[in-house]
């Protein structure tokens, strides 16, 4: 026997077909809360679940999108992915979600749509997925990338300036006082954009500060993506040196929290003995001790102007050529920077 249908819980719960629609695709403002009530108790009711093949064969369309990111424990990718399944059941899409754990192949299966013919899009956050490698794709989906790495091509690219976010913050750190100001996220093997981009924009800040940069005060950071762990070895690196920086900028909020651990085994704290600046704006970071100063992604711009883009390439009938996106962001000043008048240097 087959089913339920969307007419069945039209019927049981007396509304149109398009109410209950409605309903299902989350779209806000069209349905007040107690038919959409009404609808959601018929739907446990009649045991009701949407047949996604058959509305493409009815509609030719799914409305079913993907967005892949390496690692959802991250706390900055699980902030992304909240955003993205707002954004996208406001766009009245599914939202499936998946990993790549930083892997190329993985990351080339995705941008290929994950060899699901019911995917209609890609969003992605990708790691090691070149320009290169993109154009050897086998089956060109519509597809939005996020992140710090420059593409062209038949797709988007959502981000802010990397590079003057990290001269924005390496110079709040300047005007606190700070002059031996340590890195956390340098990768040279392979150099990932992130850790390319964000270094940049500190050795611009430090230029325009007179300040010199010591390749002591940059540590390595192994593999990608960032983490807790990461942060912590690194830090731990530069307080065991004799001159120990006055301020640590991690290049995310995840190696800033590691750091904090570290400091914490060497009996010192952010700001009294050390300023500590993130990147990424994570949650967490608000309600650490101290608070952090970071550089916060607009979220919710991010996954609105990703989703609009990509549902304007699936629906597009003519080719739509490469832009880039950029979202809003901003410097938010926490604890861990505000440097003491008792630990400020004498003029």
């Amino acid at each position: 026997m087959d089913g339920p249908t969307l007419h069945d819980v039209a019927a049981r719960s007396g509304v149109s077909i398009k109410t209950v629609s409605n309903v299902l695709r989350g779209t806000k403002g069209k349905v007040s809360a107690a038919t959409a009530a009404r609808v959601y108790a018929a739907i446990e009711e009649l045991n009701y679940r949407p047949n996604l093949s058959a509305r493409r064969l009815r509609t030719g369309r799914s409305d079913v999108i993907a967005l892949v990111v390496p690692d959802l424990r991250n706390p900055y990718f699980a902030e992304v992915a909240t955003a993205m399944i707002g954004a996208a059941r406001q766009a009245g899409y599914t939202l499936l979600i998946d990993e790549t754990g930083g892997d190329p192949d993985v990351e080339l299966s995705a941008a290929e749509g994950l060899y699901d013919p019911l995917i209609e899009g890609v969003i992605m956050s990708p790691l090691t997925l070149d320009q290169r490698q993109l154009g050897r794709r086998s089956r060109s989906i519509p597809l939005v990338l996020l992140g710090e790495r420059d593409y062209s091509g038949p797709c988007d690219h959502v981000m802010f300036d990397n590079i003057e976010a990290s001269y924005q913050i390496t110079g709040h750190l300047v005007e606190q006082g700070y002059s031996r100001i340590a890195v956390i996220g340098r990768q040279d093997d392979p150099p990932h954009a992130t850790a390319v981009k964000r270094l940049k924009g500190y050795h611009k800040a430090l230029r325009a500060a007179g300040l010199r940069s010591h390749r002591a005060l940059a540590p390595v950071v192994p593999g990608a993506p960032y983490s807790k762990t990461a942060g912590a070895q690194a830090a731990h690196q530069l307080l065991r040196q004799e001159e120990r920086p006055d301020a640590i900028y991690c290049f995310a909020d995840v190696l800033a929290i590691g750091a904090l651990r570290a400091a914490h085994e060497h009996g010192l704290h952010a700001p009294a003995d050390f300023g500590l600046a993130g990147f990424d704006g994570v949650e967490e970071g608000r309600f650490t001790i101290p608070t952090l100063t970071t550089i916060a992604p607009d979220f919710a711009d991010m996954a609105a102007l990703a989703v609009s883009a990509l549902a304007e390439r699936i629906r597009s009938t003519a080719g739509i050529e490469h832009r880039d996106i950029r979202c809003r962001y901003e410097l938010v000043i926490g604890e861990s920077s505000r440097r003491s008048p008792a630990s400020a240097p004498a003029s």
